[in-house]
């Protein structure tokens, strides 16, 4: 069997493809539509099948695809409109499109031509993830890995064309454990039933993936490596492949702006929510007034904005930190600069949180907070965010601590 097999039927590059004004009005449009089917998103736990087939056809899944490939290659810039725009309507859906499609920045960064041209063959790229190394794979006589695994927690995975995961590979003097980065089609993985009773994101399709002995040919493994952890100072394949500096940014930061992008879609959300109460609802105790013309809701809701407002400047700003850097050469994004844009990320996520958890949710009413209810839907999905381990665990310690390290030269 020859491992990595595969039709290469590479789309021709789009002569007239959307722009970026075009994709976010498309988003736009679908958001009324992703509001209405939130429970029936929960209960399935993943977005319906003509949703995803609408996303196909606006383009969204071809947006970090290189042109290349038949992709857009518009660039991190427009993705996280799009995912912000889709978070404002149901975070579940935004949760599953982001982390599906957003892979594949990595894949046409990290990866050299042999495997891109096989990764990207269709043109349409979803790629569920996962950080956490588990499983196994085994160098084989005659090139390549065999691997073996189930990783959980991979969002996307329903309509994923690849699955990306770190694998662990034993060393030979006895040491610590290597990691293995790889990529494999979606014909050599099954995806689990193990998702929908956690408290939120249940539609997000974040079901756990089996591998069982999948050859994976040299071109799509990188042994040692770890996502989070790339060193792009020497520039990398895909930089040089396309050259488009945006393939060869820091990958921490990158996957910290994904889910700042989703924090403040989903802050929009409830901010949404809330003025559609002020302007319907009156306060519960007198004088009875709509809410809206009640000083303490003014405050609430002002308050929530400025924090809301604040995170979604401060994400701007990452983002075009990011390009800058990615502009400037390879030398340019450091590892400390790629643990800046993180933490700055760290901070647009407390906001948004700070902004609901703290103003909106406690403050809405017994009656917007029933099981079901869109805002009750919102928060869930915001405390389940902040129970991902990258998020609540690597973030405000590691993150944190490296930052300082780094800038003063330690270890």
């Amino acid at each position: 069997m020859t491992l990595g097999t595969r039709t290469n039927r590479n789309p021709a590059p789009p002569e007239h493809g959307p722009s970026p004004a075009d994709l976010i009005a498309r988003a736009e449009a679908m958001v009324p539509e992703l509001v209405r089917r939130q429970a029936e998103t929960e209960s399935r736990t993943y977005y319906a099948e003509d949703t995803h087939r609408r996303f196909a056809e606006a383009g969204f899944y071809r947006i970090l695809v290189p042109r290349r490939y038949g992709g857009l290659e518009l660039g991190v810039e427009t993705f996280l409109e799009v995912t912000k725009i889709l978070a404002r309507g149901c975070p579940s859906t935004a949760w599953m499109y982001c982390l599906g499609a957003t892979h594949a920045l990595p894949a046409a960064s990290l990866f050299g031509e042999a495997a891109q041209a096989e990764l990207f063959a269709d043109g349409d790229f979803i790629c569920p993830a996962t950080i956490v190394p588990g499983g196994s794979a085994i160098r084989l006589p005659d090139g390549g890995w065999r691997v073996s695994g189930t990783w959980r927690y991979c969002s996307g995975s329903p309509y994923a064309t690849h699955f990306m995961g770190h694998a662990l590979v034993p060393a030979d003097d006895g040491g610590p454990d290597q990691t293995l980065l790889f990529v494999v089609p979606r014909s050599r993985w099954r995806r689990l039933d193990d998702w929908g009773d956690q408290l939120g994101l249940r539609g997000s399709g974040s079901h756990g993936i089996t591998v069982d002995d999948a050859l994976v040919p040299d071109h799509s493994a990188m042994l040692g490596v770890h996502v989070s952890q790339v060193a792009v100072e020497r520039g990398t394949p895909g930089r040089t492949l396309h050259g488009n500096p945006e393939y060869g940014g820091g990958p921490l930061s990158y996957m910290n702006m994904e889910v700042a992008a989703l924090a403040v879609g989903m802050a929009r959300n409830a901010l949404d929510i809330y003025e559609e109460m002020l302007r319907e609802r009156t306060t519960l105790l007198p004088p009875i007034v709509p809410r809206g013309e009640n000083p303490d809701y003014q405050l609430w809701f002002g308050d929530a904005c400025g924090m809301v407002d604040t995170a979604e400047a401060a994400l701007a700003g990452a983002i075009r930190r990011w390009q800058r850097t990615c502009a400037a050469g390879p030398e340019a994004f450091t590892r400390e600069e790629d643990l800046r844009i993180a933490v700055i990320c760290r901070h647009i996520l407390r906001l948004c949180w700070r902004a609901v958890e703290s103003n909106l949710f406690p403050t809405a009413g017994s009656s917007s907070v029933r099981g079901g209810e869109r805002l009750e839907r919102v928060w869930r999905d915001m405390s389940t965010m902040h129970n991902h381990t990258g998020l609540a665990v690597f973030l405000p310690t590691v993150a944190v601590r490296d930052l300082t390290k780094q800038r003063l030269g330690l270890e």
